[in-house]
């Protein structure tokens, strides 16, 4: 049971070696940037979520233990570790991006950091809270609860065996959660969505294996596979505190893997980091399951979340601006991956504002060591996941094809963005869909692999063509519960023009091309560049301003100056600054601010 446990830290121990890199053998800062005292919760556990605090980006709140939550005597626990930090050299102005966080942590659990211990009513008086699941009552007919092995705010984990059935005999992890701590609506959902998430997704072999939840008057017990061999954040520090590049691509490909396999599903995690990741055994090259999907959430196809959640170190730009998706999860993988190669945080300060502005302004350092001797790939791989423009990052099953990473043993899965983009596509101008045909025909080999695989998985027929049909089976195929509570099917409903067209690969890569994402890489004026040459001698024409305006989604009455540098005064037709403008289409805001 190796993986349960803190740490022993002697209290006179430095931080990290150099302020940089990993230490085992010394005290860990938390996400404040303080050192944790050693009564404070450790929060590895075994395959269950680690039971840490459900706030977004942690708080002061103690972890006080209910007397009667439990059915087990108190157990002392140790600091966790923490990923490593690193020093800025400049500083940053004093006002925190993160103004809501206060109110979020009011909404989500009922009182402020230093109102811990404050009841139910003193937020919220109308009516009591409905805590019954519905989950079946008996737990200790069917379980025999062992030690505990690790602990939270909400609840802690235990292990136990089954005491009858098909599985007797088996250890298990159970998360005990209790029921006084859930004084506000939004925990109960959590704790509901929680079960139904993973019961949804249970299966993949790098997600914790569900297998009961239960419930009494005092608590909810969610039990699930107990992995023994101890968090990804363990194991980076017992290496010294980096991975190589060859045994960090076997992490981040497993990461990746169950990452991509739940945004299909529609579902976003919210909290990726090393300690939400567990080795079901101590071998070196053990299985990773990713666990703690307590701030997980669905997500319909074109829905923006706007809750503040996560780690502070692997929070995305987009959720401190309270408007993001699936591509949060992405970043998160970034700073894991970056984390994984050097053994530094990309973003660090000694405070959590600090943390925020750091995420919002700086960029992540690739000149010190040991990065002038990791592969260019290996950097471009962690610069295309850090992008702070969401659009332009890849998603995890395109990351799965990047070269420094891709291989003949990793399954790719479909991409939902595929879906999104052939809509778009669908609905594009002539003109716009020729503008893109024309930017597919640059892309190179390592760029075309990506969508040479969602072809396949689209499943085409034998003249290699795709219909509406292929697009809805592919998703029935890889149909669960989670992707019928996101609603995910619902995004065939404006696809329906492929019903009377089928489509090839070479218009399938125009569709599926992703105009932001190309754009984040270095060779984007390359490709815009010979794209324009094509498009001059296959689509390019002279057009007027209100055609142009009709082209890209504005009214006909738009001044003409808005266009003053998309058309050639010479001959009328797009210039190179147009074509890149259509290509990219016209968005929301703009269009907002001309009608």
């Amino acid at each position: 049971m190796g993986q349960c446990y803190g740490k022993y830290v002697g209290p006179e121990g430095d931080d990290f070696n150099n302020g940089d890199e990993f230490s085992a053998s010394k005290t860990p800062i938390s996400k404040h940037g303080s050192r944790r005292n050693s009564n404070r919760a450790s929060f590895n556990n075994g395959g269950a979520s680690p039971m840490r605090q459900k706030t977004p980006f942690g708080s002061s709140h103690p972890s006080p233990r209910h007397p009667s939550a439990s059915p087990l005597p108190p157990y002392a626990s140790s600091p966790a570790p923490s990923t490593p930090r690193r020093f800025f050299k400049r500083p940053f102005p004093p006002p925190s991006p993160a103004k809501h966080i206060q109110s979020s942590l009011v909404k989500r659990h009922g009182a402020k950091p230093k109102e811990a211990g404050a009841t139910l009513e003193s937020v919220d008086n109308e009516k009591p809270l409905d805590k019954h699941f519905g989950y079946p009552k008996n737990f200790t007919n069917k379980y025999e609860l062992g030690h505990e092995v690790g602990r939270g705010h909400f609840g802690h984990t235990c292990y136990a065996k089954i005491k009858k059935g098909d599985h007797k005999g088996q250890p298990v992890a159970v998360k005990i959660i209790s029921k006084a701590k859930m004084t506000t609506a939004i925990a109960i959902e959590d704790v509901r969505r929680e079960v139904k998430i993973l019961k949804a997704l249970t299966g993949h072999h790098n997600l914790v294996r569900f297998y009961d939840a239960r419930e009494d008057a005092l608590n909810v017990y969610i039990v699930m596979e107990l992995c023994e061999g101890g968090e990804l954040l363990d194991r980076i520090l017992t290496r010294g505190g980096r991975y190589t590049e060859d045994d960090a691509k076997i992490v981040v490909q497993q990461i990746l893997s169950i990452v991509a396999f739940c945004h299909l599903q529609g579902v976003v995690h919210r909290d990726l980091k090393p300690e939400n990741f567990l080795f079901t055994t101590k071998d070196e090259y053990a299985q990773l399951k990713a666990i703690d999907f307590g701030l997980s959430d669905f997500i319909k196809p074109d829905e923006r979340l706007n809750d503040i959640v996560g780690s502070a170190y692997y929070v995305a730009p987009e959720v401190l601006h309270r408007s993001y998706s699936m591509e949060a999860d992405v970043w998160s993988i970034g700073v894991i991956t970056y984390i994984l190669l050097c053994g530094s945080r990309p973003f660090w300060a000694r405070t959590e504002s600090g943390i925020f502005r750091a995420v919002l302004r700086a960029d992540p350092s690739f000149d010190e060591a040991p990065w002038p001797s990791v592969s260019p790939e290996a950097k471009d791989f962690v610069k295309r996941l850090l992008n702070k423009d969401s659009r332009k990052r890849m998603t995890a099953a395109q990351a799965l094809t990047h070269p420094w990473i891709r291989s003949d043993k990793v399954e790719i899965p479909l991409d939902i963005i595929v879906y999104r983009l052939v809509r778009a596509y669908l609905r594009a101008t002539s003109m716009r869909r020729a503008a893109l045909k024309a930017l597919s025909k640059t892309l190179t080999e390592d760029e075309l692999s990506y969508l040479q695989t969602q072809f396949s998985l689209l499943e085409p027929n034998k003249s290699g063509r795709i219909s509406y049909d292929n697009f809805k089976q592919a998703l029935m195929k890889n149909s669960t519960e989670a992707m019928k509570e996101a609603r995910v099917f619902d995004i065939l409903n404006s696809m329906d023009a492929l019903s009377l067209k089928k489509m090839d690969f070479s218009e399938f890569c125009a569709a599926a091309i992703s105009v932001h994402q190309l754009e984040g890489t270095d060779r984007w004026e390359q490709h815009a560049r010979a794209a324009f040459d094509i498009f001059e001698k296959e689509g390019n024409r002279s057009i007027s301003v209100e055609e142009l305006a009709r082209e890209v989604g504005l009214a006909p009455n738009v001044p003409a100056q808005v266009f003053h540098e998309w058309l050639r005064h010479s001959d009328g037709r797009l210039s190179f600054v147009g074509f890149t403008k259509l290509l990219h289409g016209i968005t929301t805001r703009t269009n907002r601010n001309h009608h």
